[in-house]
């Protein structure tokens, strides 16, 4: 085994530690976001894209922060910080285009879907 290899194994970001696996399991919001990137734009829902956006800035700048520094960690969530800003776009284009309602989900490709008639109604039993 090379020095070089022995020594990343046993630096304080090698494989043996949460500043390696974390980020490594980060990727995931990546990927699923790219897979997001493929479906419907009226699907998209924009509290929690811009939840995600925050969320990928503060740990963003907790990667650049903490020492040693986290590259892998900052590459992951400009990443995610890049897929979500364009999903965030997506659905604005989308609003704009066709006049959707204030929630991406419930929409149909007619515009705004009737109170009552939406996901959140058909998901939750109301009596009449």
């Amino acid at each position: 085994m090379s020095v070089a290899i022995r020594n990343w194994l046993k630096s304080p970001t090698g494989p043996t530690t949460t500043h390696f696996w974390g980020p490594v399991a980060n990727w995931g919001f990546v990927v699923a976001g790219l897979a997001d990137s493929q479906k419907p734009a009226e699907l998209i829902s924009p509290n929690m894209t811009a939840a995600m956006c925050i969320y990928s800035l503060l740990f963003m700048r907790f990667a650049w922060a903490i020492q040693p520094r986290n590259y892998i960690l900052f590459a992951c969530h400009l990443s995610n910080e890049a897929v979500q800003l364009n999903q965030m776009r997506r659905y604005v284009t989308w609003r704009n285009d066709s006049g959707g309602g204030a929630e991406g989900v419930g929409v149909g490709a007619a515009g705004a879907t009737p109170p009552g008639q939406g996901f959140a109604a058909s998901a939750v039993a109301v009596p009449k």
